[in-house]
């Protein structure tokens, strides 16, 4: 079996842990996820986190999500997605009705159109301003009847998958990232120089260098991600982002049982009317030997804006460096040919 590929139940051992304990990891349910973000709020604030450079608190106006994306200072991401279709076989109550009266009507499309910044409907300016909202539209406005259409909102918190094979840990040239007892990986931020090889790495784009003032924001220029809260489960406790969750979306303890609870939710969820509902990285066959961190979905991985089939970047490394060494042993007996030639 190639160290960079396949499955590796003893992740831990094999990476010099004498007699570690069971690997732990987080499965995330999204199912159950309200999108409240306790969980981006407890990471922050246990790990002193600081707010995004980026993003910060202005909403992006692409969605009502203010982080955007998993980065250096955003260890925890709650996405939020939008689709006009329905969840399983849910009904929504709302589907062919009337979007209301026509006074209704006027003062709803009044006030839709403000938001886009157009207030003439309302009697007022109508130079149109940007409000920084997203654009919003009535129930029913696209419709040609003026029925309103159903609509469904998905909710994921991501988090660093902890893979099993994990390509940030094995390009690291300073071994700054290493693989915890607990089979998940940590960055420490005394050892990294912030050469940034690991970030081209991921294939899930989690880890980065964190940017800001050197003066104000701590690790400026290291790269940062999620270390499942190494400190509080090295104590006995719980991550913090998993003790958060109001409706344990999150949740924690042994990898083998939480993938054993995993799918049987799964199959609950498929004889209540949700067939699409699947899991996200659990399987240890798959491209990085399975996550430490997996999700249940309720769609298909793109929607979330998840590599459909991630593959560990350094999975060809042994082949390249054997083609690597047949190509040079071929130029040196070339060489050598050469030379002899030529005497």
């Amino acid at each position: 079996m190639s160290q960079f590929s396949g499955p590796d139940p003893q992740v831990a051992a094999n990476s010099g842990w004498d007699e570690p304990p069971a690997r732990k990891g987080f499965f995330t349910d999204t199912s159950i996820c309200i999108g409240c973000k306790a969980c981006e709020v407890a990471c922050k604030e246990w790990n002193g986190v600081p707010a995004d450079d980026i993003a910060g608190l202005n909403l992006l106006g692409s969605s009502y999500d203010n982080t955007g994306a998993l980065g250096a200072s955003t260890w925890r991401h709650v996405a939020f997605i939008e689709q006009p279709k329905q969840l399983g076989t849910q009904t929504m109550g709302a589907a062919h009705t009337p979007t209301g009266p026509a006074a209704t009507d006027a003062l709803n499309r009044a006030a839709d159109d403000a938001l886009s910044g157009d207030r003439s409907l309302l009697g007022t300016d109508s130079t149109a301003v940007s409000l920084g909202m997203p654009s919003t539209t009535l129930p029913g406005a696209t419709d040609p009847e003026g029925r309103r259409t159903d609509f469904r909102w998905l909710m994921e918190s991501d988090v660093c998958k902890h893979c099993t094979h994990a390509a940030c840990l094995d390009v690291c040239p300073t071994g700054s990232l290493f693989r915890t007892e607990f089979g998940t990986v940590v960055v420490q931020d005394e050892i990294c120089n912030g050469c940034g090889y690991c970030v081209p790495a991921c294939p899930f784009g989690v880890i980065d260098r964190r940017i800001g003032d050197k003066n104000t924001t701590k690790n400026v220029g290291i790269a940062q991600k999620c270390t499942l809260c190494y400190d509080r489960i090295s104590a006995g406790h719980e991550p913090a982002c998993a003790q958060a969750c109001p409706t344990k979306s999150i949740q924690f303890g042994d990898l083998d049982e939480l993938r054993t609870r995993a799918a049987a939710r799964v199959e609950a969820l498929h004889d209540n009317g949700y067939p699409e509902a699947r899991l996200y990285l659990e399987d240890p066959d798959d491209g990085i030997g399975g996550g430490g961190a997996f999700f249940l979905l309720l769609d298909q991985p793109e929607v979330y804006g998840l590599p459909p089939d991630p593959v560990v970047t350094t999975h060809d490394l042994p082949a390249m460096w054997r083609r690597a060494g047949v190509a040079a042993v071929g130029l040196l007996a070339a060489a050598a040919a050469a030379f002899a030639g030529s005497r």
